[in-house]
């Protein structure tokens, strides 16, 4: 497979994936301004994740819910808006059509014309704006569902996986890191129904009521964001399913010497997380240990780019 087409396809499924992560998050934080009757809800976290925005600037619309889900749905001006993302995905996909279905490419083409609709943006500044995440949030169901039904597995569908994967490690690890800023798990104090949020956002609520029965603590929603190897969006399932896709490049026998420099990258991370455990990351700290997640993970980036999109 060319470098341009695994690069476009690695692309596309990131950036949808960057979408989904970005509308769940603006549904549940919502919920949550709206059930805030302290006045004390603040949008600074979801804006220091997903944004670029200074200190300044995410403090001017930090107290206003739909001035944010302007900015972070439809505003073209953010480049990291679910609008410039999809976008972005929709573009990765038009170069590479003859490498994915057509019943994909229909899927993000439309996803695209919904973005540009006056609808949205009316709807988020006059009407109710969980009915809007709800109809875009259901566009990236359609869009994962259609590519697992339709995709061959080829190398293509490789580096859409890896992709994927790559970017939901990458959230997962920087939500859970935003949401307990610097503090150690036997420090965190955070209520019941800011653990309930977080695990909303990243849809683990029942799965977290089914797994532990003896109500929210935050030493066991880390215990399932990050290590549990049966949850979908944990940073250990995400690792764990990224080298299991990258290792299919073996058979293959071809550029053996990218395969191995790769691999020993994701081998070290898998087995970082793998081998963690709530004890030994309170001993590392859990800002550091995030952090140190997050790094490989993005240089597991660099090294793709480097090595199968030669951009270097």
């Amino acid at each position: 497979m060319l470098s341009r087409v695994a690069d476009s396809l690695y692309w596309m499924s990131r950036y949808m994936e960057r979408s989904d992560g970005i509308l769940r998050m603006l549904k549940i934080n919502y919920a949550s301004s709206q059930e805030d009757l302290t006045d004390e809800f603040s949008w600074k976290p979801v804006l220091k994740i997903f944004t670029y925005m200074t200190e300044e600037e995410a403090d001017g619309i930090a107290l206003h819910s739909r001035k944010v889900l302007q900015h972070m749905v439809t505003n073209r001006e953010n480049q990291n808006s679910v609008y410039n993302v999809v976008t972005m995905a929709r573009e990765n996909a038009r170069s590479v059509q003859d490498h994915i279905s057509k019943e994909l490419w229909q899927c993000l083409n439309e996803f695209y014309h919904l973005m540009r609709e006056g609808w949205v943006e009316e709807a988020l500044e006059n009407g109710d704006p969980v009915n809007v995440l709800d109809v875009l949030i259901k566009q990236c169901l359609l869009y994962y569902g259609t590519a697992d039904i339709t995709m061959a597995r080829g190398e293509g569908n490789i580096f859409m996986n890896i992709g994927k994967l790559l970017e939901r490690g990458i959230q997962t690890a920087t939500i859970v890191d935003t949401k307990f800023s610097r503090q150690n798990i036997q420090e965190i104090t955070a209520e019941p129904a800011d653990l309930r949020y977080l695990l909303l956002s990243l849809s683990g609520y029942s799965l977290y009521l089914r797994t532990f029965r003896s109500g929210f603590e935050a030493r066991n929603v880390v215990d399932l964001v990050v290590l549990n190897k049966q949850f979908p969006r944990s940073v250990s399932y995400s690792v764990h399913k990224m080298q299991f896709n990258f290792e299919r490049f073996y058979t293959q026998r071809a550029n053996i010497d990218s395969y191995n420099t790769v691999s020993f990258m994701m081998g070290r991370i898998k087995s970082k997380v793998q081998y963690s455990t709530a004890e030994t990351i309170i001993q590392q700290g859990l800002h550091s240990y995030l952090q140190e997640v997050i790094t490989s993970l993005n240089e597991i980036g660099v090294a793709l780019e480097k090595h199968y999109f030669a951009y270097f």
